[in-house]
């Protein structure tokens, strides 16, 4: 797990951040990766051969470390329009007021900005088989730069 961090928080862009996440989705995403029903290119092979006992260890471990607190400059304006988004779209329903996640919801709080954003495109440009339909439901229609706020919001959220 070295891209995402000895402690899961991680330190490359477009790599998620797994501290703190909830330890149901983590071990939903682990298995669908090495079933092979998630397709991760960089995660390719990565789980063959791992057992359920060790992804549920894996999910446990990475669940319980801190997450790391961003350390870019917050751009206020940004994060002020990305805060009224996040509020007009109701996401603290689902992930939280605090955006921590739960179950097989993601922690978003404190998440790399570069792969919110990825994440956010991808959902909203690429509907499909294994997709979350609420995910790309709530994101039709927003521009680039509207996701662009809602990322730097989440990131920055304390």
């Amino acid at each position: 797990m070295a891209c995402h961090g000895p402690q899961g928080n991680s330190q490359i862009p477009l790599i998620p951040s797994l501290a703190g996440q909830p330890k149901v989705i983590l071990e939903n995403k682990l298995v669908l990766i090495r079933e092979g029903l998630r397709d991760i290119p960089q995660m390719k092979g990565l789980l063959d051969g791992v057992s359920d006992s060790d992804i549920v260890a894996l999910a446990n471990y990475f669940s319980v470390q801190t997450r790391a607190t961003a350390t870019g400059p917050v751009n206020i304006t940004s994060y002020q329009r990305g805060q009224a988004i996040s509020s007009g779209m109701l996401c603290g329903t689902c992930h939280l007021p605090d955006y921590v996640g739960r179950q097989q919801i993601p922690r978003l709080a404190g998440q790399q900005e570069a792969f919110l954003l990825y994440s956010m495109k991808q959902f909203r440009d690429r509907p499909g088989p294994g997709r979350d339909t609420i995910m790309t439901a709530s994101l039709h229609g927003l521009k680039d730069n509207e996701l662009s706020d809602l990322a730097h919001f989440l990131v920055n959220f304390k």
